[in-house]
């Protein structure tokens, strides 16, 4: 499995998000001032405080913490290049929101004025993206360790295993919260799938940020992969046999696979039915294309 080109090639909300995420936290961590952030039973029914809801948004309570949570994020960028940085902004928003409103009602029948029931940093949004993980992401490899069978998804399973378990009750809590977020949002719940921000909001994102990260492949894959379907069929056909007239249609995960590694749907599917399908083949056939 692979979560697409390095760096942050067209992922723009999602490297915001993560240079947010890190700045705030390192803020706090050098004033020793984590044991401020959290959501308490006082904090929703008592001295209500805007500025500590935001920051524990984005804000890790540790550094652990915020190792495995920005390598999270890093990796469901995926996400964001597969429905594009507007939807992926409504899905962040969504799961953001509906989260904090479900551990606000959790923190409401707990009834503990004494605790801070709820750790910070975007649990909301790591753990809602567990749920397009699961359902959308293809597994390509399998294999044993010890007896026990694997697949390329269990490293980001056990990632987000550690970090839900990382503050026991403190962490659990929002982390189911963000896994009903997730849920809503895939179930459609009010046509959130369907809604976008104005694109001026979306492209805000864009010119915020650094400058993109990773190797200048990776910086050029959405120029090349435009460019895939316009090169000549003799160039693909040099290594790799041209598709039979009776191929069949590529498969819809096969297609994911390669869209998820940051390609265009299109090329990808061209790529598949010269390849027969095959992933692997597909794979070697953009990246060929991508180096003329």
């Amino acid at each position: 499995m692979n979560g697409g080109p390095s760096g942050f090639a067209n992922a723009p909300v999602t490297r915001a998000f993560i240079i947010a995420s890190a700045l705030f936290t390192i803020f706090f961590g050098i004033q020793g001032r984590y044991n401020t952030l959290g959501l308490s039973y006082q904090d929703v029914f008592g001295k209500f405080r805007i500025w500590k809801w935001i920051m524990s948004i984005f804000s890790f309570s540790s550094t652990p913490e915020l190792m495995f949570g920005l390598y999270l994020l890093y990796y469901f960028r995926v996400f964001e290049r597969q429905i594009g940085s507007n939807k992926y902004s409504v899905f962040i928003v969504f799961s953001i929101l509906t989260s904090l409103l479900l551990e606000v009602l959790a923190v409401a029948l707990l009834k503990d004025p004494t605790a801070n029931l709820v750790t910070p940093g975007p649990y909301g949004l790591i753990f809602a993206s567990f749920v397009p993980f699961f359902f959308d992401i293809p597994v390509s490899t399998r294999f044993r360790v010890f007896s026990f069978l694997f697949s390329d998804k269990s490293f980001i399973y056990l990632a987000g295993i550690q970090l839900l378990l990382s503050s026991w009750r403190r962490s659990i809590l929002p982390g189911l919260c963000g896994i009903l977020a997730g849920s809503l949002y895939r179930l459609n719940v009010f046509y959130i799938r369907k809604a976008k921000f104005p694109e001026l909001i979306s492209s805000f994102f864009s010119r915020i940020s650094l400058p993109t990260m990773g190797s200048p492949r990776a910086a050029q894959t959405r120029n090349v992969v435009r460019n895939v379907p316009t090169y000549p069929t003799h160039q693909m056909e040099r290594n790799y046999p041209a598709p039979m007239q009776s191929a069949v249609e590529p498969s819809e995960d096969s297609i994911t696979t390669l869209v998820s590694m940051g390609f265009d749907r299109n090329s990808a599917r061209q790529a598949l039915v010269q390849a027969r399908n095959d992933v692997n083949v597909a794979t070697n056939i953009l990246l060929e294309a991508q180096s003329h």
